[in-house]
């Protein structure tokens, strides 16, 4: 088997084991009802492209990348939008709350949030998708749990 077929079975098993986060993520990008086509395509790009994946980094974060432009791509963003500027709770109405909070972070945040909550991304894979530090991933989500923790226990405390 060559390097070709091995890209091809692997991107395949990766499909088959994370579908389910690919579209949780692209669902807080495309929205609920483009979710599934965005990656869909996502993973066919990758499929045809895989002749050009070199081996730096994991292929999981190679297609993560992919997937990621074909929901913003879905959204109808412009080619020059970026991945924080973007993200959204899928369904905000079942958590205003939520939705607020995660509004308010700062785009890096919600995007390490996004990334290691709703995409269920190891931080390794994280720091891949995003080009930095794995413990800048760590800090990153440290940060904005407690931004959020805050955040909610304030609405509680308002609420009560």
């Amino acid at each position: 088997m060559d390097a070709d077929e091995r890209t091809a079975l692997a991107i395949e098993r990766l499909y088959r084991e994370r579908a389910a986060a690919f579209t949780r993520m692209a669902a807080a990008i495309a929205g609920p009802g483009a979710c599934a086509d965005a990656v869909q395509e996502g993973f066919a790009r990758a499929y045809a492209r895989r002749a050009t994946y070199r081996g730096d980094g994991s292929l999981a974060g190679w297609v993560w990348r992919i997937v990621l432009r074909a929901a913003l791509d879905a959204r109808g963003a412009p080619a020059t939008a970026e991945l924080e500027d973007v993200l959204a709770l899928p369904f905000p109405e079942r958590d205003p709350e939520l939705a607020t909070a995660l509004r308010a972070l700062a785009p890096r945040r919600r995007t390490v949030v996004f990334l290691r909550y709703f995409a269920d991304l190891s931080l390794t894979e994280i720091a891949q998708i995003l080009g930095i530090a794995e413990g800048t991933v760590s800090a990153t989500l440290a940060q904005a749990r407690a931004e959020l923790h805050a955040a909610l226990a304030d609405d509680a405390e308002v609420s009560t």
